[in-house]
């Protein structure tokens, strides 16, 4: 049996080959019609249906494929996706150029209520390489979408489409690329296992300016990396700067290391969750005036336990920069319930109005923060709340620094229901509801 398995790789390999998009595949180059984005849409689903084990499929370099979306790719195995050049989910430059192409977008079903297919969506992969020989780039034109600021949420909420969504499968490789301006979440990776996502990057922004303003945050839902249902990831040396989660861990993930990378947005997040999430690392991260920074939230039941976050340094967070407890969030919302708690916990609006409620059932248990230092943050140090039937269990804080934290809305940290949390070292100012056990309690004794 083993020689049978050895003989069966050398013969696939032996009979690998090198597809070309535009050579091979029949692609186009530089050519923004409307026919062309539809036969480059099509050149791309046909390619991916031909590619064998030991294939490596090549997007040229130095040039601009235009596309439509709804790409789709089933069982690829053993298989090398080289992005060189750049695949552009955009049409035509006529006038009616955004409403054409939303309208004509691949759906699941009839009429502009159906779900819309994603921009690229991979199912079942086995070892399978998504790289550059430079930084390919994959653009999704998410301007289009997002429409006028916060009035293209209301006629589209959610329906939008992700840039990338990698569903099941094991050995996957993500490396070299560019993920700009999603329509919706950028990356999602759900049910995969043993994933490495590596020195690649992803914006999505309005506008080029080093904050996020409110013009900024109205590209909603415009997630970083997403994780849901995985077990054994490694992301590391790669950046984030968008305008929802950064690097998410989601529900039912477990064993995930997340290090080396520059963040900026909606945190390092480990959430929504209503299920048993376990064993995360985040550390050795900068994140330069994010919104949010540190962010653990529960939109129901659950168990998040076995989380280390350690070795961050945020500049000027422009919110939160520590939240563990419900999820402040609004999912789906119009403009009419933006302060409800419709899809999570808390009240965007929280504290200024509307209400903020950890879930029964939700239990944080073995969560440490080290060496965190925060500089100047524009709120208070932070948010620790759990519900009063489910209190935090071994919370630590062991070098927690918060430099010029404001006083507003809180003075420190709202702390409310941490059965058992400790503070050490230089952690300043210390949760109200912890044991002071830091170097400066210990002079004073």
């Amino acid at each position: 049996m083993i020689r049978w398995i050895v003989h069966a790789v050398v013969v696939s390999v032996a009979f690998a080959a090198t597809i070309d998009y535009e050579a091979d595949g029949g692609a186009k180059a530089g050519d923004r019609a409307w026919e062309t984005v539809w036969k480059n849409g099509n050149a791309l689903n046909a390619s991916l249906a031909k590619l064998k084990r030991g294939d490596t499929f090549v997007i040229p370099g130095g040039k601009t494929f235009y596309l439509m979306g709804g790409i789709k790719a089933y069982d690829l195995a053993d298989v090398t996706i080289q992005i060189d050049g750049t695949l552009e989910f955009a049409s035509t430059l006529l006038d009616d150029v955004d409403l054409k192409y939303i309208d004509k977008w691949p759906r699941s079903g009839d009429g502009n209520g159906a779900n819309v297919l994603e921009c690229l969506y991979f199912k079942n992969l086995t070892n399978v390489t998504f790289t550059s020989s430079g930084e390919g780039t994959l653009y999704g034109a998410g301007q289009k979408w997002w429409g006028i600021p916060a009035i293209g949420y209301i006629v589209r909420k959610e329906n939008r489409p992700r840039l990338l969504h990698i569903a099941g499968g094991e050995n996957v490789v993500i490396e070299h690329l560019y993920l700009k301006d999603s329509p919706y979440w950028t990356f999602l990776a759900s049910g995969v296992r043993d994933l490495v996502i590596r020195y690649s990057r992803i914006e999505a922004r309005r506008d080029n300016f080093d904050e996020h303003s409110y013009l900024d945050l109205t590209a909603f839902n415009t997630d970083g990396f997403d994780l849901s249902g995985c077990n054994g990831v490694h992301i590391h040396d790669c950046s984030v700067w968008n305008q929802d989660d950064s690097f998410d861990v989601k529900d039912g993930t477990s064993n995930v290391l997340i290090e080396r990378v520059e963040s900026s947005g909606l945190g390092l997040t480990i959430g929504s969750i209503s299920s048993h999430v376990s064993n995360i690392t985040f550390r050795d991260a900068t994140m330069h005036k994010t919104v949010k920074g540190v962010y653990m939230k529960f939109r129901g039941p659950g168990l998040v336990e076995n989380v280390l976050y350690e070795n961050i340094f945020m500049d000027e967070p422009e919110q939160w920069p520590i939240w563990i407890g419900p999820a402040q969030q609004c999912d789906g919302c119009g403009a009419e319930d933006i302060c409800s708690l419709k899809g999570g916990s808390c009240s965007l609006c929280w504290p200024t109005v509307g209400e903020c409620l950890s879930p029964v059932g939700a239990l944080y248990r073995n969560i440490t923060l080290r060496n965190i230092t925060i500089n100047n943050p524009k709120k208070s140090a932070g948010v620790l709340l759990a519900n009063a039937s489910d209190p935090m269990e071994n919370v630590i804080f062991e070098d927690v620094v918060v430099i010029n934290p404001k006083t507003k809305p809180f003075d420190g940290y709202l702390c409310e229901n941490v059965k058992s949390g400790v503070a050490t070292g230089r952690t300043s100012p210390v949760p109200s509801c912890f044991e002071d056990r830091t170097v400066a309690s210990l002079e004073r004794a």
